[in-house]
């Protein structure tokens, strides 16, 4: 039987877990309540990649890892990327998993020049994304939760830009029919992103950063949230049709 799995690739720092959850919690609410067994796997403490025609669709989390940190799990599963986007398979790539998708596709990812990027924070859709299926029911601005200091620099050849602001123009993106990766944390709550916030105040105000205020401005996020709920309807919807052509053939 086919499984919504969902990639755990990293871990949130010790006492947010504590209080709030971990990555797989968070992305398992967030898909709410899906008609297609989910299955998490813990990537990057070793947990065996699936093979391709097992999977309905894939959520890559976030990680506090970066991707051209080259680690050994990251490589692999950069390299296993290319056969479920051969297959059609959905998949959705959340910060990590959207540079991870987008450097197994061909793009480049580094550090962003302007530094990191974190809070609630204001995205665009883009003229290109009138029918794509996930994005099409949401408004064309609506504001997100980031955290992050690696972006897509280059997006893969056949990309399709989807979301934008004015620190990251590479918010979001598609790639064919299938795959969806998204910067920002549509998984997120207020309460995680002030907690991220609370726990780089040290970093960020080095950077120059103000924690308190990016605190103040943080608010829910439901719209960007609703792109798990489309993407989990995506895949049932799917899985359903596989299933008839199975019993017509």
């Amino acid at each position: 039987m086919r499984k919504l799995y969902i990639f755990k690739i990293g871990t949130t720092f010790s006492t947010i877990a504590k209080q709030l959850g971990d990555f797989d919690r968070w992305t398992a609410a967030a898909l709410g309540a899906v008609a297609v067994q989910t299955c998490i796997l813990d990537v990057e403490n070793g947990a065996a990649l699936p093979q391709v025609e097992e999977c309905a669709g894939v959520v890559i989390t976030g990680s506090h890892a970066m991707v051209t940190d080259k680690l050994p799990w990251s490589i692999k599963l950069e390299k296993w990327i290319p056969l479920l986007l051969k297959a059609s398979v959905p998949l959705f790539g959340i910060c990590y998993g959207h540079q991870l998708l987008a450097q197994a596709a061909g793009g480049q990812v580094e550090f962003h020049p302007q530094g990191k990027e974190i809070g609630t924070v204001p995205v665009h859709q883009l003229s290109e994304d009138a029918d794509d299926p996930l994005f099409h029911s949401l408004p064309q601005s609506f504001v997100v939760h980031a955290t992050h200091s690696q972006s897509v620099l280059r997006l893969p050849p056949e990309a399709t830009r989807l979301a934008a602001n004015d620190y990251e123009p590479n918010h979001a993106f598609r790639l064919g029919d299938c795959a969806w990766g998204v910067q920002f944390h549509p998984e997120y709550n207020g309460d995680i992103m002030r907690s991220y916030i609370n726990e780089q105040e040290e970093e960020l105000k080095s950077a120059g950063l103000d924690s308190a205020k990016l605190c103040h401005t943080v608010s829910e996020t439901p719209v960007a949230a609703e792109l798990l709920r489309n993407f989990a309807r995506l895949v049932e919807e799917r899985l359903n049709k596989v299933a008839v052509h199975a019993k017509m053939n």
